[in-house]
């Protein structure tokens, strides 16, 4: 860790319902809670736009936000974010498969063309290369255009968050035991 965690009291009055509920759901207070807490607007602003994205009415299925969130926070080197979304995506699909099969997702038959579409699209958008018309051309038999803006901003948020937490050396909290590679090279 690049930072100093404060104490729990420490931390604003309405920041502590958030760290209550992650205690219920997760056992533990997540590390980058306490990071953006630092920051109590900032903090405000992060879980708000979080709960956007994650919430049951999303127009992206919960097994595919999982599989982007695993995805892009591979490509990002977030240990702690590949940590937590990989035990969601295992939730979510009922197994590890995809997660074990995520890094080479291109050459896996565990995958659908809608799946790959998606991946396709996410890594274009984490990557240097940028997005293409034909990418987004690949999308248009799942998403419409409300639909994709939706799935632009899970993919925008996760890559803000897993830059966060890398550029913070955010450790692990023993989430999911599946080992998860970005698929080549070794952890930076």
């Amino acid at each position: 860790m690049r930072i100093e965690l404060k104490p729990d009291r420490e931390y604003a009055w309405f920041i502590k319902p958030f760290f209550w509920l992650q205690k219920r759901n997760y056992g533990q207070v997540l590390i980058p809670g306490k990071c953006w807490g630092r920051s109590p607007r900032l903090f405000a602003a992060v879980a708000t736009l979080y709960g956007v994205i994650n919430r049951r009415r999303s127009p992206i299925d919960p097994v595919l936000r999982s599989l982007v969130t695993v995805r892009v926070s591979q490509l990002n080197w977030c240990r702690f974010c590949v940590d937590i979304n990989a035990m969601t995506l295992v939730k979510r699909a009922g197994s590890s498969d995809k997660v074990e099969a995520l890094a080479s997702w291109r050459d896996s038959p565990l995958f659908d063309e809608r799946e790959r579409a998606v991946l396709d699209y996410a890594e274009a958008m984490t990557g240097l290369d940028g997005v293409n018309d034909d990418q987004v051309a690949r999308l248009r038999p799942w998403f419409d255009d409300d639909a994709l803006v939706e799935l632009t901003g899970l993919i925008a948020f996760q890559n803000m968050s897993a830059k966060f937490n890398a550029a913070l050396d955010v450790p692990t909290q023993g989430f999911c035991q599946v080992p998860v590679q970005p698929g080549s090279g070794e952890p930076r």
